[in-house]
């Protein structure tokens, strides 16, 4: 029997599970849409505060059952998860509420919220795993769970970029349970513990061999992030998915890949047996070179949701390159950067979503003059703009500062000024595919001549605004005042070097 100190983990998963199972048998939800929302609402809501309880309660383990003795299935509460959960259940909230009015003209409604809050279910699980075996699990079980969220639509590009997500995932959750079956002999504890449980004295195979293993874990983990060579998912899921949806799939579930990474680099193997290896080198690499990447495509792409999801390529690359820097200052810049990206997306994309159920727009040049009839909407586009550029005092600034400051301490050949070149240049090109639209909406014409003054308001309801707007804000007061963040992010990487 599990014991009572730590069953606020197990309602934190099983209140959005049993929402959706009840979403799925309950009569009385298949009824008025009203009712549906509120129910959905209404537990979207409860998680938060249950998140707000859990973070609260302090460090807890609860040990759900044991397969052997080396294989336990636990659940963990410590710094990392409180910071993943608290991301993960503000954004699935606030996607949701504005999901309440873009969901109306879309079909197949009932499905699509019984999986978003089972996806949601197995995010909290995956946050809160306290052991590999759990983590993996969880990991598979909401790669299974979000499908039907990219395919919602049924359309043929839906399908396809479906099956693409489907088999990205299953192969770098494969490369990462091979990761875990080799290392699962050589650690200390089957649990998660700050700084690693590695033998690194008594390895059951030669260290180089270890080294190749660690690499290719750590890239399958990276496949759900969008690195490099294992991003190609990430474009084609986002816009075929409800904005909603695409905007979870870009600011949360593409850090369930950073969070195994995280666990895997800092609580089983250590930064200590990485750093100064070909494999730290190697993976600042593939980081480095997903920034630039991501942001050249971003740059050259004309669909508004894909130059999103591009850009998501390239900015979730920089918490990987704060990572493995594998320095204190570089990690609370990654820390920071996975917030406020997640912040900043989460809202560029539900503006997408407006711009689109309003308007029909889904191309960047079609916005000329979109700021006269939306204005609302394409300011706080702009704002989330300048954010993920990297303009003070907007979160993104601080975040990007600490990152390259931390790289410049390391004194590391070649990433030590490699990394923060690339994200100057990274930055410069994100200012290149997101001001001009900004720019164009308030200052430019109509790409087809016609007046501006003889087009009507299009702005979305309140449920629409209020979400961005929340957003947006928390995007500003979190960048002017980020000292409580920073401080806790300290004291965590502190404890994991």
């Amino acid at each position: 029997m599990p014991e009572m100190e730590g069953m606020l983990l197990l309602i934190a998963i099983l209140l959005p599970a049993a929402g959706a199972l009840m979403l799925t048998l309950m009569p009385w939800l298949n009824g008025r849409r009203e009712d549906r929302c509120l129910f959905v609402g209404a537990i979207l809501v409860m998680e938060c505060v249950v998140v707000a309880l859990v973070a609260l309660d302090g460090q807890r383990t609860l040990v759900l059952f044991k397969m052997t003795e080396q294989l336990p299935i636990a659940l963990r509460s410590d710094g990392t998860s409180r910071i993943f959960s608290a991301v993960m259940a503000l954004m699935w909230t606030v996607s949701g509420f504005f999901s309440f009015s873009y969901m109306k003209h879309e079909q197949n409604e009932k499905s699509y919220y019984a999986f978003y809050l089972m996806t949601l279910a197995s995010l909290m699980a995956l946050t809160l795993s306290g052991t590999m075996v759990t983590m993996y699990l969880f990991f598979e079980l909401m790669t299974f769970i979000s499908v039907p969220m990219v395919l919602h639509t049924r359309t043929k590009e839906a399908v396809a970029a479906g099956i693409k997500y489907l088999i990205y995932s299953v192969a770098g959750a494969t490369m990462g349970l091979m990761g875990i079956f080799i290392l699962t002999p050589n650690i200390s504890s089957a649990y998660f513990v700050e700084g690693g449980s590695l033998l690194s004295g008594s390895l059951t195979i030669s260290k180089d061999a270890f080294l190749v293993v660690i690499f290719i874990t750590l890239v399958g983990f990276g496949t759900k992030a969008g690195m490099f060579p294992m991003h190609g998912w990430l474009p084609t899921a986002h816009p075929v998915a409800p904005a909603p949806a695409s905007a979870v799939l870009s600011g949360v579930i593409t850090k369930a890949g950073v969070l195994c990474i995280f666990r895997m680099v800092f609580y089983v193997i250590g930064a200590d047996f990485i750093r100064g290896t070909w494999v730290q080198w190697a993976l600042l690499g593939c980081a480095t070179v997903t920034v630039f990447m991501g942001s050249m495509l971003a740059l050259r792409e004309k669909v508004l949701k894909k130059r999103l999801a591009y850009s998501s390529v390239s900015q979730v690359s920089y918490v990987l390159c704060g990572l493995y820097m594998l320095d204190t200052m570089a990690l609370d810049g990654a820390l920071l950067q996975l917030v406020f990206h997640a912040l900043t997306k989460d809202a560029l994309f539900l503006c997408a979503g407006a711009i689109i159920f309003k308007t029909g727009i889904t191309r960047v040049e079609e916005m000329h003059g979109l700021g006269r009839r939306m204005p609302w909407t394409m300011w706080m586009f702009a704002v989330c703009a300048i954010s993920l550029v990297g303009i003070p005092p907007l979160g993104g600034f601080i975040a990007k500062w600490y990152i390259a400051e931390g790289a410049l301490s390391t004194g590391a050949p070649v990433f030590s000024w490699l990394v923060p070149i690339v994200l100057l240049i990274s930055a410069i090109l994100t200012a290149a595919y997101l001001l001009p639209p900004s720019v164009s909406a308030f200052f430019g014409g109509m790409a087809d001549g016609e007046a501006v003054s003889a087009l009507p308001k299009a702005e979305p309801s309140l449920m629409m605004l209020v979400p961005i707007f929340i957003l947006s804000l928390a995007i500003l007061l979190l960048g002017i005042f980020p000292n409580f963040m920073i401080e806790s992010f300290t004291r965590l990487a502190n404890a994991l070097m």
